[in-house]
């Protein structure tokens, strides 16, 4: 299922079961959406369709910028607030795709270097540019950028 069609699908049944926690999420997702669709407007007022992968990012970065104001408020004893934090966490992972463990990151590594015959630190660049492209929503970067460096030293 599209998406797209399925955050409207959840946002309904949210609706009608009254779980304002819930919904109160995918609104804000609607609405990080809606935000990115009327900023990649041109100047002629065309609509912006946004791809799945774009979609993907919406929801990886608003899941990054939950992550560290949990982790803030965490540090600040404010156990309540970094609790909300961390629901709206698992709400927007609902849509997310499957992360990759670290074994199958290190193997996806492992490929992109051979696929694309790296053998220098100066291939990072392209080897990190084609897990995205490969991977895009199923890995964290930052912690991968480490690793890619360490089997390119290797």
């Amino acid at each position: 299922m599209d998406l797209r069609v399925r955050l409207q699908a959840e946002t309904k049944e949210a609706m009608k079961a009254r779980d304002s926690e819930r919904l109160s999420t995918l609104r804000l997702i609607g609405a990080a959406i809606k935000d990115r669709e009327i900023a990649a407007r041109t100047g002629s007022g065309d609509e912006a369709v946004l791809t799945e992968a774009d979609l993907i990012a919406i929801l990886s970065k608003m899941v990054k910028q939950r992550q560290e104001s949990a982790r803030a408020y965490e540090e600040g004893c404010r156990m309540e607030l970094a609790e909300k934090e961390h629901n709206e966490i698992r709400v927007i992972q609902e849509f997310l795709p499957k992360q990759l463990s670290t074994e199958e990151s290190a193997a996806a590594v492992q490929k992109a270097i051979q696929d694309l015959g790296a053998d220098s630190v100066r291939d990072m660049g392209r080897v990190m540019a084609e897990l995205r492209s490969r991977h895009a929503g199923q890995m964290d970067f930052g912690a991968v950028g480490p690793l890619v460096k360490e089997k390119l030293l290797a």
